[in-house]
């Protein structure tokens, strides 16, 4: 910690190297209405590695670095810094995902509710490319409208906000509940907590926008979720989930279609529903080896292509990480 004053919310944040590969989401954290209430908890090979012009930090009312010596999954990397955060709501923050001013402030009054976790509402920081909104749909389409709060079955993996002492009631468990965080809500709705989502807390989130770089992660996204399920099924289960994986991808389909028809973006979602149907596809695919077959090197290929979201976008896209104040 940096400071005396107490935190309200804790936020973690992982490099897999050094400063500039988080720059962008560290300048819109800054800039957040409540940041003098926030922890930011920065995860890194090391803090030499790391580089770290401190004086940055001033602004909130701490920060801490965990040094992982290498980052080996999202979950690892994330159950860590949750692990070290001291406030009492923990919210989790990616190098691709930017949050309005006000973000910080809506979700740590959102959870004076009676609510495990709390979600944002997210919108395409990329919107150039049929890919991009495949990926967003996809990912994160139940959380595009910006209607009323309420209460909801999932939130948004990898940019939600949660009570601590929740997460830490799973103990060793925790990395691998933090691996796919929609096998964690369930999971949290199974034992009675309530999740909200809160479309006033709102994120730019970049999406993939090269087919090169989308194709196979659909496929290692897909095998990463269905791995994560395992451990919780019998066998029996599993064989029922391998012959039905065929239909995996027209129900999510239908799910979306259902989501979107009567939304403001249902243009876009049927301008780029042959791609979104590609992807489907290939995360269906995906899930069937997972099931049969477990992790195999999925959570390390998630891994390398989460981080360096610049890396799998087009050149009109990098624009997004362009102009980061300091």
């Amino acid at each position: 910690m940096n400071s005396t004053k107490r935190p309200l919310m804790s936020v973690v944040l992982v490099t897999p190297d050094s400063y500039p590969t988080i720059r962008k989401t560290m300048s819109d954290l800054r800039r957040q209405t409540f940041h003098d209430v926030l922890e930011i908890v920065l995860v890194a090979p090391s803090r030499e590695k790391l580089n770290l012009d401190e004086s940055l930090m001033d602004v909130f009312a701490g920060f801490d670095v965990v040094e992982l010596g290498s980052i080996q999954s999202i979950g690892q990397a994330n159950a860590a810094g949750i692990r070290r955060a001291s406030a009492a709501i923990v919210a989790l923050a990616e190098d691709h995902c930017f949050p309005d001013a006000d973000w910080a402030e809506h979700l740590i009054k959102a959870h004076d509710g009676p609510w495990a976790a709390v979600g944002p509402c997210v919108r395409n920081a990329n919107p150039a490319t049929t890919v991009s909104w495949a990926d967003l749909f996809i990912g994160y389409g139940p959380w595009l409208s910006s209607t009323a709060g309420r209460e909801i079955e999932f939130l948004p993996g990898h940019n939600s906000s949660y009570k601590r002492n929740v997460l830490l009631s799973y103990g060793d468990r925790l990395e691998q509940m933090m691996v796919a965080e929609t096998v964690l809500h369930w999971d949290l709705r199974s034992k009675g907590y309530h999740l909200y989502f809160e479309p006033a807390a709102r994120v730019a989130h970049t999406n993939y926008s090269r087919w090169s770089s989308w194709v196979p992660i659909q496929y290692h996204n897909g095998r990463l979720f269905a791995a994560s399920r395992n451990e919780e099924m019998t066998g029996w289960q599993r064989m029922i989930y391998i012959a039905g994986s065929p239909l995996i991808p027209l129900v999510r389909l239908a799910r979306l279609v259902a989501l979107q028809r009567s939304g403001r973006l249902f243009g876009r979602f049927t301008w780029c529903l042959p791609t979104l149907i590609v992807g489907l596809i290939l995360d269906g695919l995906g899930q069937m080896v997972g099931y049969s077959m477990g992790y195999g090197d999925a959570l390390k290929r998630v891994a390398e292509y989460e981080f360096h979201r610049i890396r799998h976008i087009t050149e009109r896209d990098r624009r997004v990480f362009e102009n980061v104040s300091e």
